[in-house]
Order: structure tokens, then C-alpha cells, then sequence
């Protein structure tokens, strides 16, 4: 490290114009987090001359009933109306923050608290305490319990993914970690595989090389960038990006420019 060394279920329910409705109608609801629409589908739903889904559905005996057991084709077609006003919705989905994130992975810092991002250097920095999960489907390859030379806090743990669109490539976990996993073991993105504590150094995360030993920016096809610099790498950018899609705040330093190479195979832009 360098100048930065000592760094500080799903639901069914949508909440739609201050009222939480319940849409059989449309089987994906169910992974629908119970929150309010983006103000973008209400005006959308305005400009169509249409009620925000929810707010008036008639008398129970004016729905169409449906038929319990009977095939797709002899159920009561849904209305233009209410087709128009669930792609309304569906649109206001789309545009909540984290539209971009990656199919199968899950931000793997959800449950630090205190989490406060410090910078990008090899992998990106942060600070705060508790559980960390693994990003996606993967297997460990690499668990340490006690002091890892060249990372302060002794932590190093590496995994890689084998789903998703990043699948193949290796991330590790460095630093103020306590590994939680074995060399070996199958994750996902349920699983705890380090807690992280207040030793003082915060994390590092980031790709690591194919082997994971080394962070992938000390390899000379990324620029061979060690912990002492400079930075920020551009496969530390790179895996920044992701974490951001999934909802992690990005790094102050993530608009400056980069340093190094990002080599062929790791995503360039997550947004």
C-alpha cells in the first residue's frame, strides 16, 4: 500500500402511488422489491392517460376470474389498459438505480456497516466492519487465516466465478478480513466468506491473476503495478465499475485517470 496505507426476498408487493398492490396478473412481480415506483413510470402513466396500477381496480365482480387449473389459452385475457399500465411499471422498474447490474451477482458488501469507500488503487479500498459475501457462484482458491506478506491485516482470500458474465476470471479479498470458507469450498451469493473487522487497514478487493497469488495488476499484461503504484489501475477502475452496478458507492478516485493496461477478457464498463 502506499500513501493510503492506514485507511480508516423478494416480495411480490409494489408499492405504487403510496398504496402496496398485490399483481397476480404478472408472475414476475415476485421479484419485485416492495419499494415506490420511479417518478419516470408515473409520468409516463400520466402522458398515457393512465391510473398508476393499484389505484382502482372496480367492483370484485367486474374482474376477470381465474380459472384455477385451466390452460393458458381459456384464462381471461388481460386488458389493453392494464397491458399498457404493467409495461408502465415495468419501465419504471428499469429505471432505478442498479438497472445495470449483473445477472447472478449480488453486491457482496451489503451488510458492512459503516461501509465508506476510500480509493482505487490494485483492487478498491474500503472501510467499515462486518460480513462479506461472495459476488456470484464460485469456488475458493485461495484461504488464508493469518498474516499475508505484503497486505496489512493478514487477510487474503481468492475466488472464481463460475457463472455469470464474468465467469472464469478470479476476484480476491485482502487485508482487515477473518476468511470464513476452505480452499476448495462452492459459494454463492448467500455465503459469508470473510468478516471483515476494524483492524485499521479497511479491505481491498479486487481481479485477481488466474492462480490467485497476486493481484492481477502486478502481472506485466496489466502494467505490472505493485502497492506502490501509481493509481488508480485500470483493472482496479475495471472492478470498480462492478462493484458500482451492484450498488456499492464508487471510489473518489474513480474519474481520475488510470494507470496501466486492462487486459483482454475483464469487463471495461459496467455501466
Amino acid at each position: 500500500m502506499s500513501a493510503w496505507q492506514n485507511k480508516p426476498a423478494r416480495v411480490a408487493a409494489l408499492v405504487v402511488a403510496g398504496s402496496a398492490v398485490m399483481v397476480s396478473a404478472w408472475p414476475a412481480a415476485a421479484h419485485w422489491m416492495a419499494q415506490a415506483p420511479h417518478p419516470a413510470g408515473a409520468g409516463q402513466a400520466d402522458a398515457l392517460g393512465l391510473r398508476a396500477a393499484g389505484t382502482h381496480r372496480g367492483p370484485a365482480g367486474q374482474q376477470p376470474a381465474v380459472t384455477p387449473g385451466a390452460p393458458a389459452g381459456q384464462q381471461p385475457a388481460v386488458s389493453s389498459a392494464a397491458s399498457q399500465q404493467l409495461e408502465v411499471i415495468s419501465i419504471a422498474v428499469a429505471g432505478r438505480p442498479g438497472r445495470h447490474r449483473k445477472p447472478g451477482y449480488v453486491n457482496p458488501l451489503r451488510s458492512v456497516s459503516g461501509l465508506i469507500p476510500q480509493r482505487i488503487d490494485q483492487g478498491v479500498d474500503f472501510s467499515g466492519t462486518g460480513p462479506i459475501y461472495a459476488l456470484g457462484d464460485a469456488v475458493i482458491t485461495s484461504s488464508a487465516d493469518g498474516y499475508s506478506t505484503g497486505w496489512p491485516g493478514g487477510g487474503w482470500i481468492t475466488y472464481q466465478l463460475t457463472d455469470g458474465p464474468d465467469a472464469g476470471l478470479t476476484v480476491y479479498l485482502a487485508e482487515d478480513v477473518t476468511p470464513a470458507v476452505q480452499v476448495g469450498q462452492h459459494v454463492s451469493p448467500s455465503t459469508v466468506i470473510a468478516n471483515m473487522f476494524a483492524g485499521g487497514d479497511g479491505i481491498e478487493t479486487g481481479w485477481a491473476e488466474p492462480g490467485g497469488l497476486l493481484a492481477e495488476s502486478q502481472l506485466p499484461a496489466a502494467g505490472g503495478i505493485g502497492g506502490g503504484g501509481p493509481f488508480p489501475t485500470r483493472i482496479g477502475v475495471s472492478f470498480d465499475q462492478l462493484l458500482q452496478s451492484l450498488g456499492v458507492p464508487s471510489a473518489p478516485n474513480s474519474t481520475q485517470p488510470a494507470y496501466g493496461v486492462l487486459p483482454a477478457g475483464y469487463p471495461a464498463n459496467q455501466g
